[in-house]
């Protein structure tokens, strides 16, 4: 299937021309007369309600930078206290031990690796098939 994009314009694909006149009935100057103009301007509800979408847009961004003030305050005071600092010491301590465990049970896993090759290809102790 053949991607196709959005407004794009290829020979044999082209949108049809509008060739319809610019004003309706101009040819006829009776008919452009019983033709009524579109107003140019906005009714009264139509600006009532302009007017209470930006009030309710101004509110809303009134109240996110109310929110932005508040967590801006509150980030200096997120501190560490001494009471969390030993926690990390604690928590490192805690790797260290892991770290410590993985190593030692990795020297254990190698060296019975070895006996075993020890035993099985050089003092053929074991013969396998």
């Amino acid at each position: 299937m053949v991607k196709r994009a959005r407004g794009s314009v290829r020979p044999g694909q082209r949108r049809p021309i509008d060739r319809r006149p610019a004003t309706p009935a101009a040819a006829s100057g009776a008919a452009a007369a019983s033709v009524t103009p579109k107003p140019s301007g906005l009714s009264e509800a139509e600006l009532a309600r302009a007017a209470e979408l930006e009030a309710q847009l101004l509110a809303e961004e009134r109240a996110a930078d109310a929110a932005r003030k508040r967590t801006a305050e509150r980030a200096p005071t997120r501190e560490m206290a001494p009471g969390r600092a030993m926690a990390m010491e604690d928590e490192y301590a805690y790797v260290a031990r892991d770290v410590k465990d993985i190593v030692r049970i990795a020297i254990i896993l190698l060296t019975i690796l070895f006996a075993l090759y020890l035993i099985i290809d050089v003092f053929d102790v074991v013969k396998i098939g």
